[in-house]
């Protein structure tokens, strides 16, 4: 999800779901972990703050580096796994606690990182709040896996199922045009003044996935959290159903990975 701000009635609502979350939840391309590291010319080891750190996906890599971390996420048992995760390396720390609540030294950290959490937190204070905290030198990095669209059959076949048990939901035949997004996004941050206009790159890459790993997968996003159990339980299956029945049990995703790295 792009730097816009979501309704955050399902905000804690993955942390219902933390193992799939980790298991399902794709990582982040290494191409753009290199150009966050290069454009923010991050010394080494940094001192960054990850805003939504999740299970850690996006937390290793850095660690990996020998960058010192401090993780905040809202979900206990999303923060337990991401300690599993990341137990290896001695200079991260987790917090559970809310960024909008979170308080830290202004101008501690070299950066600024969210990724595919930033959405849900208010523009009004996200910005300022990662400004303030940013050293002179700073940068804030959002990042996030945006969805490509299904195949023309699949998403037909998939207006299908959606339309019967979730008509209220958007066609997937006619997905929101990422482009425009990524504008609108874009114009968002750089409306703010708090810092350099952003630069923003995009990585393409797709990923295979079984019936199981998909229903796996489908089951941490905030969209299917929202539904009542019934009804989500008769939408994974319909979508099962259609995979085994039509699709050999394997569809292919195709991801646009998008980072706005913007210099304080």
């Amino acid at each position: 999800m792009l730097p816009e701000e979501r309704p955050k009635q399902f905000r804690s609502s993955f942390d219902q779901v933390a193992e799939d979350y980790d298991a399902a939840r794709p990582g982040y391309p290494l191409p753009l972990i290199t150009d966050i590291v290069t454009l923010a010319a991050l010394p080494a080891p940094a001192r960054i703050l990850e805003v939504g750190c999740g299970t850690g996906q996006a937390t290793l890599p850095f660690a990996q580096r020998g960058d010192h971390l401090t993780c905040l996420d809202i979900g206990p048992a999303l923060l337990r796994i991401a300690r599993e995760n990341l137990a290896a390396y001695p200079n991260v720390r987790f917090h559970l606690a809310d960024f909008e609540a979170w308080t830290a030294p202004a101008g501690a950290f070299d950066l600024v990182m969210s990724a595919t959490a930033f959405h849900w937190i208010s523009p009004d204070i996200g910005y300022l709040k990662a400004a303030q905290l940013l050293k002179e030198t700073g940068s804030l990095a959002l990042f996030a896996n945006e969805h490509c669209g299904f195949n023309p059959a699949f998403a037909a076949d998939l207006y299908e199922v959606d339309r019967a048990l979730v008509p209220d939901w958007p066609d997937p035949r006619n997905p929101p045009e990422l482009e425009r997004r990524i504008t609108e996004a874009a114009r968002t941050l750089d409306a703010t003044r708090l810092f350099a206009p952003a630069v923003i790159k995009t990585y393409p890459w797709s990923q295979v996935y079984t019936t199981a790993s998909y229903l796996r997968l489908l089951n941490t996003y905030s969209n299917y959290r929202s539904l009542g159990d019934a009804t989500r339980t008769r939408l994974l299956q319909a979508i099962a159903d259609l995979l085994d029945q039509k699709y050999a049990g394997t569809t292919t995703r195709r991801y646009r990975s998008v980072l706005f790295l913007a210099h304080k």
